[in-house]
């Protein structure tokens, strides 16, 4: 993550909200010891930061002189280690050492700690299948049925009953029933009539194939 150039008061409010640990370079464009030391802390930036829990942002003390005040800030380059917007730590001047002791020594501390959050949401989510709340349809939902699963126990105590009833597991039994009992038999057509696994008709005949 790189350094934030905070654009204004509140700016500067909301990044040292949303983390641990802020670490602030006040400059000036035209300090000379703010553009020596700028490259460090660019690269410490660039090793330490840790969303939530540790970032680095720099206040230009020309433009956004209400940040600079509240701090009271009046040598250039200051550093300041804040907790939230406590002071933790202040390095003034460009000492590249103390700049550096005082970032590691922050960034242990905001490791064991929980992380803050960057971002809230609010508000109340949406569910699949639902209507939006401004009368807009969610995403249809359907009902969709199990199949349903053969009776295993009368299949196999009563196969010829079970293959009277209707359905795939039942033509299939049937189909079986009927398959064997023709299979050996010399009149297989009487076979078939005769077998418990035709259909049964309504009239009390025997009818041979599946039911309609």
């Amino acid at each position: 993550m790189s350094v934030i150039p905070v654009t204004s008061f509140a700016h500067f409010k909301t990044i040292t909200s949303s983390s641990t640990y802020t670490i602030v370079d006040f400059y000036a464009d035209w300090c000379g010891p703010c553009k020596v030391i700028s490259p460090i802390f660019e690269k410490l930036a660039a090793a330490e930061s840790k969303p939530g829990r540790l970032v680095f942002c720099k206040v230009n003390v020309d433009n956004q002189r209400d940040v600079a005040s509240a701090y009271a800030i009046s040598a250039m380059p200051t550093f300041l280690i804040l907790k939230g917007s406590s002071v933790k730590e202040t390095v003034r001047g460009a000492n590249a050492t103390a700049l550096r002791t005082a970032v590691l020594s922050a960034a242990a501390d905001a490791a064991r700690g929980p992380a803050k959050s960057a971002a809230t949401f609010s508000g109340k989510g949406q569910t699949l299948g639902a209507s939006s709340s401004d009368g807009n349809a969610g995403v249809a939902s359907r009902n969709v049925s199990a199949p349903t699963m053969p009776n295993v126990g009368a299949m196999l105590s009563s196969p010829a009953q079970f293959a009277q009833g209707r359905g795939l597991p039942q033509t299939i039994v049937r189909f079986l029933g009927l398959y064997l009992t023709t299979l050996f038999s010399l009149e297989p057509e009487k076979a078939a009539q005769e077998s418990p696994f035709a259909v049964k008709s309504q009239g009390g005949g025997t009818r041979v194939g599946t039911v309609r």
